[in-house]
């Protein structure tokens, strides 16, 4: 491959999505649309990559992955005029070809990608429109080629003859160019409205007035044209991209039980035989292992899930999981935690940037932030660690096989040894040692007959009492 980088258009606004956010930044399966595009460019090789930004130019940089250039266009006056604004880009990096892509188009792949190229550079051609065939082609531009497949025009639905609308094949707004052809024809081409737009397609038409060779590369994968300019669009897309990923990992040997409820990132891999009850929404870059079950209404994102796993009911946010652990219903575990394997994690407990032992079970009502456990521990029902001072944060570590009772403050920093036994209904604000038992909490004082006084006397607290006799 020669030097080749890549221009991705993404300065738009939008206007029919009626956010403030870019619509280049809307996102299908949890990913903005910018950054599936930006995903096809890595996987083919480029790593020369520039984002034309414009409308919300912020948000969009902050989306942007790490090596990739943002340049500004201050005005947005059209596709062509973008293009303009990566000249000097072009010209630094010393790029021989250059591929343009739109930065709404998430579908675009790298098979398309490197599939124009190879014919871009077998025909020599100054520009290769990456095209594809599609069954309705009312409302797009069609591309009229000679016996031989070069481009002799693109022709625009409203402007086209009979003939000419039969014609299937339409533009996906992706092109390579030869960075020479590319330059060249930038300077040549003019506004073409009131609004003194400059289209790309121009440059196209420049270099065929000029006896250049182009090409068109018509794309297996339909969907590289698709796009959305609102919301009822980006569900579209959406359903798509669901769709696909799912009928990927049910190939693969993963069971969805509901898969219409069901949503799962791209970026997302499944071992074979996980279970993927109704109702699972799965973000980010996830791992998950062979032979889990997860869900029902389970929403995980970021997190590395070992073999064997349930999560029920539960929320896990950037953690892992290691085999055969159990969590939930109505578990949270947050970003941070590590829990290990055959731990036990039930109904209405959080779990905060801890890490929780081999064995351990913590089943019942509880909160564990900012603490170590140690294998094979016991955390009773109501247990919290005390982790906030109201300035810092304080670590709670706990050795192994522990025995804490129901309703146990751990107030952090404090250590408990290993073996040790916290007795139910203390706050501990002092280290216990290994194999102690620590009791902190008032002495049980039963009253002889006092219930059965205050009930004589109608509910009145007897003085006496209040004299301590």
């Amino acid at each position: 491959m020669k030097k080749v980088c890549a221009v991705i258009l993404a300065a738009g606004d939008g206007k029919r999505m009626k956010s403030a956010k870019p619509k280049a930044l809307k996102e299908v399966l949890f990913k903005p649309m910018l950054n599936w595009v930006i995903d096809a460019v890595k996987r083919s090789g480029i790593e020369q990559i520039a984002v034309i930004v414009g409308t919300g130019a912020d948000m969009v940089r902050e989306c942007l992955p790490k090596g990739v250039v943002s340049i500004e266009q201050k005005e947005r006056l059209g596709t062509g005029h973008a293009v303009m604004q990566a000249r000097e880009y072009i010209k630094e990096t010393g790029c021989e070809s250059v591929i343009v892509l739109t930065g709404d188009a998430p579908f675009v792949d790298s098979d398309a990608i490197m599939g124009s190229y190879d014919l871009h550079e077998k025909t020599r051609s100054a520009a290769t429109i990456v095209a594809a065939d599609v069954k309705d082609p009312t409302g797009y531009g069609r591309i009229v080629c000679n016996q031989i497949g070069n481009v002799l025009e693109i022709v625009e639905h409203k402007d086209a003859s009979d003939e000419i609308r039969r014609i299937k094949t339409i533009n996906s707004g992706t092109y390579w160019f030869e960075a020479e052809a590319l330059l060249w024809s930038l300077e040549r081409i003019r506004p073409q409205n009131a609004q003194g737009e400059y289209y790309l397609t121009d440059t196209i038409k420049e270099m065929i007035s000029a006896g250049r060779i182009v090409s068109k590369f018509t794309a297996k994968n339909g969907d590289v044209v698709m796009g959305a300019n609102d919301r009822k669009g980006l569900y579209v897309l959406n359903e798509i991209a669901r769709k696909k990923v799912i009928d990927q990992h049910m190939t693969n040997g993963v069971t969805f039980i509901a898969p219409d409820s069901c949503m799962v990132s791209s970026d997302t891999t499944i071992g074979a035989d996980t279970d993927i009850l109704p109702g699972v929404i799965i973000k980010g870059h996830t791992t998950i292992g062979k032979g889990c079950t997860i869900g029902p209404n389970t929403v995980i994102e970021d997190c590395i899930i070992g073999d064997g796993v349930t999560i029920n009911a539960s929320q896990v946010y950037s953690s892992k999981i290691e085999d055969e652990a159990v969590v939930g219903p109505f578990s949270h575990i947050r970003p941070g935690s590590l829990i290990g394997k055959h731990v036990q994690i039930g109904n209405f407990v959080e779990i905060k940037n801890s890490v929780i032992g081999e064995e351990t079970r913590i089943k019942h009502l509880t909160y564990i932030g900012d603490s170590d456990l140690g294998s094979n521990v016991n955390i009773g029902c109501g247990c919290v660690t005390v982790n906030y001072d109201g300035k810092d944060k304080h670590r709670t570590m706990v050795g192994n096989d522990v025995f804490v009772g129901c309703n146990v403050s751990l107030v952090a920093p404090v250590h408990v040894g290993n073996g040790a036994y916290i007795a139910a209904g203390s706050t501990i604000t002092e280290d216990v040692k290994q194999g102690d038992l620590a009791i902190a909490r008032a002495r049980q004082v039963n009253k002889s007959g006092y219930a059965a006084e205050v009930i004589k006397n109608g509910g009145e607290v007897i003085k006496k009492e209040e004299a301590g006799e």
